[in-house]
């Protein structure tokens, strides 16, 4: 039986072969926090006894949703997380360096990764072909110490996008198109899986937008294949060496499949 994009990364990173509904230890390439819950995820993380980042993943503290700090107990979370990430060496993105989101499409994620950041819009990277999600606080503060967390496999909906998209029709009424169908929780714990003709030519800029709005049906995740978009993308950002290829099986089975006619 073929795999969704969500069941190979998963099957991938627990060296197991996983289906939906399977609970599996997968191992994590990227966690990242940033300054309005990052604080909550350091504490726990001291909090546990836990004195290092796990060498098995890649680490990043972001100050971008509260910059400039507006008050003086979040200019107390800034200088905190600045020594955290001093004193564990994680990637440290200043404020105005940029929006954290942007900067793991840009600089980080890759295709195939798994990646959990303290923020629902971690779904961004899935435009990469990436499966990220969001995760709580002390669960990532769980992740930068192990490096593996586990997951419940999630059922995927395959969404198929034809045609092309006419003058004064974005991305961003795709995924409203979609959310407007399905319902605010029409894909909860579930991953929505993007292909077809229209998919293929869609910008990773295109792509980030729709899978950013993911979790705002409730999905878990929101993928799009890794192809040659996607190669282009990373070797415009000096990172060819990151790019693979990446697709579901022909034969992978959905839980349900929507075709979409941007066309129409």
């Amino acid at each position: 039986m073929g795999k969704t994009l969500a069941e190979k990364i998963l099957s991938e990173k627990s060296g197991n072969d996983v289906c939906s509904g399977d609970i599996t230890v997968a191992r994590v390439d990227l966690a990242f926090v940033q300054d309005t819950t990052g604080p909550l995820t350091v504490r726990q993380f001291r909090e546990a006894g836990f004195r290092k980042v796990s060498d098995s993943l890649r680490a990043a503290v972001f100050l971008d949703h509260a910059a400039p700090s507006p008050n003086r107990e979040l200019a107390n979370d800034h200088l905190f997380l600045r020594e955290f990430a001093r004193d564990t060496g994680c990637f440290f993105s200043e404020v105005g360096d940029g929006i954290s989101h942007q900067i793991v499409a840009e600089s980080l994620a890759r295709p195939g990764d798994l990646v959990v950041g303290t923020d629902s819009h971690t779904v961004t990277a899935g435009a990469l072909g990436a499966f990220a999600c969001g995760m709580g606080s002390t669960d990532v503060a769980v992740v930068l110490d192990l490096g593996e967390t586990w997951f419940r496999v999630p059922e995927s909906i395959g969404i198929s996008v034809s045609n092309h998209f006419p003058a004064g029709v974005f991305a961003k009424d795709l995924i409203l198109y979609v959310i407007g169908r399905i319902g605010a929780d029409g894909a909860t714990y579930q991953a929505l899986e993007f292909g077809g003709e229209a998919v293929s030519t869609m910008s990773i800029s295109q792509r980030l937008t729709v899978a950013n709005m993911a979790i705002e049906a409730g999905a878990k995740v929101g993928l799009f294949p890794s192809d040659d978009m996607t190669r282009e993308f990373l070797a415009e950002q000096g990172r060819i060496e990151d790019y693979r290829p990446l697709a579901p099986d022909e034969d992978a089975v959905y839980s349900r499949k929507i075709d979409i006619d941007t066309g129409r």
